[in-house]
């Protein structure tokens, strides 16, 4: 890990050169020893004798705009992961695992940062990042060389089928890729005292009575549950409590297993304290209960 910590790239760039070059039984012998020992001196040795790889391959992503350091950083990352996820019982090199790994890394890091707002994070949408351009350039000379002009729409069709993605990702990623963020405090208009674009967006905040009557009814529900829970036994609320009131709800297994009872035997204790519960409320005339 040490070896990307507090260097520049040209630092990096020059340690990397400097670095051994692994022939296959050695790159072998530390794949195990950190696979199987965990041990960092060889996992140090592995990374430092391929950052040349991972910086050549950064190299390549400059014309995204990010700074060099950062694309060789993230680059460094995906070597790392590569490092704690190859097999080497598999019987490929580790540098052929490695490019995989690396270049996905590099990709995230150079899509989560084109924009302000995400341009995309399924395999479609990051092919299309990184092919859309060259893809539709080779399409038009090709239909040049026809003495052909493709129109937007035929480029977009054409596009999507040679990527193999839906035709609407094709027209996002367009629109992701021609145009900057645009803030929306800037102003509609040239006037000095025109609207700000932020001023036309609905608040999707709820209104002060729309709160106040969520926290009547939230309150009553509540009071209302109280009373219910307190016509069970232990048991029975120590079941409701972990099936119904847990983020994490349990199973009847899990219950059944720490109460000593069977699956069946919980399932019909649970049913059993619906009902109380249920008479309960209805008992104290109590006409919602959707809880139960």
């Amino acid at each position: 890990m040490a070896v990307l910590d507090s260097q520049s790239d040209l630092s990096l760039s020059r340690t990397a050169m400097k670095a051994e070059l692994l022939d296959a039984e050695t790159e072998l012998a530390l794949a195990y020893a950190w696979r199987d020992h965990r041990d960092e001196e060889a996992l140090h040795r592995l990374i430092t004798a391929y950052m040349r790889l991972a910086i050549s391959m950064a190299a390549k992503f400059k014309r995204y705009g990010a700074p060099m350091n950062d694309l060789i950083q993230e680059a460094g990352l995906g070597l790392m992961k590569a490092a704690d996820k190859f097999d080497p019982d598999r019987g490929v090199r580790f540098s052929t695992y490695a490019v995989w790994w690396i270049k996905a890394s590099i990709q995230d890091y150079v899509m989560r940062n084109w924009s302000m707002v995400r341009t995309g994070s399924t395999s479609s949408q990051k092919s299309l990042f990184f092919n859309m351009r060259r893809v539709q350039a080779r399409l038009e000379r090709e239909a040049a060389s026809r003495g052909e002009h493709l129109d937007r729409a035929q480029l977009h069709q054409l596009i999507s089928t040679e990527v193999g993605v839906p035709l609407a990702d094709v027209q996002m990623m367009e629109g992701r890729l021609s145009g900057n963020d645009f803030s929306l405090n800037a102003s509609q208009s040239t006037e000095d005292e025109g609207r700000e674009w932020i001023d036309t967006i609905e608040d999707d905040n709820a209104q002060s009575s729309m709160m106040v009557e969520n926290q009547h009814d939230t309150d009553r529900l509540r009071d209302w549950l109280v009373e219910a829970m307190g016509a069970l036994n232990e048991r029975e609320r120590f079941i409701i409590r972990e099936r119904k009131l847990r983020d994490d709800a349990r199973t009847l297994e899990s219950l059944g297993n720490e109460l000593g009872l069977s699956k069946e035997r919980v399932r019909q204790l649970e049913a059993a304290a619906y009902v109380k519960m249920r008479k309960t409320l209805e008992g104290g005339r109590k006409e919602v209960h959707a809880f139960l």
